[in-house]
């Protein structure tokens, strides 16, 4: 009967450490990286269109905080946002003088956990 009710003790302390971490924690339990980032280049306008795909049901609290972009290994610019337009996929345009044969890579950072990197080459299909 002792031993019945140390194993009932020590799985209330175990379910309870479990929901002290969830409460002080609660970013974690919800948190996901962006599940996809899709590029398309308009030589014509030089514009690129980033497609972010990032489930969330607080996008003013877990969003894509940043969207940082490089050509051929070199930073061209890095966006910082406040909140994500939609709950789930979203698009984001920016002019990037690019030529054909150049690579442009786009990273998407979430605001609590995780981000995802693309890249293309211009011209490639």
């Amino acid at each position: 009967m002792k031993r019945q009710g140390r194993s009932l003790i020590l799985a209330c302390k175990a379910v309870l450490i479990f929901l002290v971490l969830c409460f002080l924690y609660p970013q974690m339990s919800f948190a996901t990286s962006p599940q996809d980032v899709k590029l398309a280049y308009d030589t014509g306008t030089q514009m690129l269109t980033v497609t972010i795909t990032h489930p969330s049901s607080f996008p003013s609290y877990h969003y894509i905080k940043y969207v940082a972009i490089t050509k051929n290994g070199a930073d061209v610019m890095k966006n910082t946002y406040e909140s994500q337009p939609d709950v789930d996929t979203f698009a984001y345009t920016y002019k990037v003088p690019a030529a054909d044969g150049e690579t442009l890579e786009v990273t998407a950072t979430c605001s609590m956990y995780g981000y995802k990197t693309v890249n293309m080459t211009v011209g490639k299909k």
